[in-house]
């Protein structure tokens, strides 16, 4: 089970913002392009997002779905990544003085990534949540050195976001 936390310069409540931003999603989550809303209203429980995983040359469309969410402490997804299985992710919001401390909590439910996870896995969820939290830190505080409270970076907002301009 791969859990990291990191402590964001700004509230729980900027971070919440970007959280609950479907558009933000590919820009803070490592390797998704073209991250669309599905179903639902993000973050509500069942709505979804699509996007894409590139795996080297091979891309591959995913779905993550929202299985529980409590507005500004905790948001838990479920990702699906098509033959090899989903993975539960469990991203909780805690103050810390004026500032956030986020924490992430990963594993396999279903498929073969269940029982392929193994410690070189484990490795490589970890250093990909570091990434994702460093991009999620980096947004997060931009977000409240502008004052904004839409959880867009600067030049794009809710209704004039970029879906898929994501970093792989």
């Amino acid at each position: 089970m791969a859990v990291r936390h990191r402590l964001i310069q700004a509230s729980p409540r900027a971070v919440w913002t970007v959280l609950a931003t479907a558009e933000s999603y590919g820009d803070w989550v490592v390797g998704t392009t073209e991250a669309t809303p599905g179903r639902g209203t993000w973050p509500e429980v069942g709505a979804s997002l699509h996007y894409e995983v590139g795996l080297g040359p091979v891309r591959l469309a995913n779905e993550t779905v929202v299985r529980r969410c409590e507005e500004g402490t905790a948001l838990e997804l479920e990702a699906k990544a098509g033959p090899l299985g989903t993975a539960r992710i469990a991203i909780e919001l805690r103050p810390w003085g004026e500032h956030c401390l986020v924490i992430v909590d990963e594993h396999p439910l279903r498929g073969p990534g269940g029982a392929l996870h193994n410690a070189g896995v484990e490795l490589l969820i970890q250093l990909r949540h570091r990434t994702m939290l460093a991009r999620l830190a980096d947004l997060c505080e931009t977000v409240a050195q502008d004052g904004r409270g839409d959880g867009a970076p600067a030049g794009r907002g809710p209704a004039g976001a970029v879906p898929g301009a994501g970093r792989a």
